[in-house]
């Protein structure tokens, strides 16, 4: 077996979570791309849906579109059900599917906190509660946790977000550690900025994205195929001993 071959991902079957725009898109091209059959969710099953055709005319994989909330156990689990009806697996999950806020501290809602937290901690939870049973029957599994840069390091103006994509990444030490026996790797990718829909706001703003670029040391934000690769990477044999770990994918903001 050649080096390259440990990246490819036939016969993988892999879930993303807000797969329908943005980064979540690009990582379900990615994997497809890598070989793997593909289960994507969103809110919006016509934007999902959209996704998921394109995907698989360019890929030639098959691609499952799914409605689902994450913060809704019981639909969590009607979706990992019906993938694993289909495939009979799952070896991949990213848990991708996030929200954001951008009040003060002071302003923040008690209903606006819950949103994030539901979304973004409660939403990874339980889809590795729904999907770790068969990894764990099958002794495989690769979960990889969508965290940011901005659960390694504070930013104003950002406290459910932070707290959360924090919480995650102590959540994916847990899971390294609880399912290491079982063949299961469980990783957190922090990624920077990248040009997606929750980012617009910001680039937007011309003085607030200079602001950006003044902190990361290769000078841009990321190009949506850097994501791609590095999620083949984490999703596949190539990743085998690496668990546990929390991969800045920042341009060297977090360096500083």
């Amino acid at each position: 077996m050649s080096i390259l071959d440990k990246f490819k991902l036939d016969g993988r079957v892999a879930l993303v979570t807000g797969g329908s725009r943005g980064l979540g898109e690009t990582m379900a091209e990615g994997l497809a791309d890598a070989g793997a059959n593909v289960a994507i969710t969103s809110r919006n099953l016509d934007e999902c849906q959209a996704v998921a055709d394109r995907i698989a005319d360019t890929t030639s994989k098959e691609i499952l579109a799914f409605q689902a909330d994450v913060s809704k156990p019981d639909q969590v689990n009607n979706m990992a059900a019906t993938v694993l009806d289909r495939f009979g697996q799952i070896d991949i999950l990213v848990n991708n599917a996030g929200v954001n806020n951008r009040d003060s501290t002071l302003d923040l809602s008690p209903e606006n906190w819950q949103t994030v937290v539901d979304i973004n901690l409660s939403g990874p939870l339980y889809c590795a509660q729904a999907v770790l049973p068969n990894m764990i029957e099958r002794q495989y599994g690769r979960i990889i946790n969508i965290s940011s840069i901005f659960g390694m390091v504070g930013f104003p103006m950002r406290s459910p977000y932070t707290a959360t994509k924090g919480g995650l990444l102590n959540m994916t030490r847990c899971w390294a550690l609880e399912y290491g026996k079982d063949g299961i790797t469980v990783n957190a990718l922090c990624p920077a900025q990248f040009d997606t829909p929750l980012n617009q706001p910001l680039k937007q703003n011309p003085e607030v994205y200079q602001s950006f670029i003044d902190r990361i040391p290769l000078g841009r934000w990321g190009d949506l195929p850097e994501i791609a690769s590095t999620i083949v990477f984490l999703a596949s044999d190539a990743s085998s001993f690496i668990t546990g770990a929390t991969i800045p994918l920042d341009g060297g903001w977090t360096a500083q």
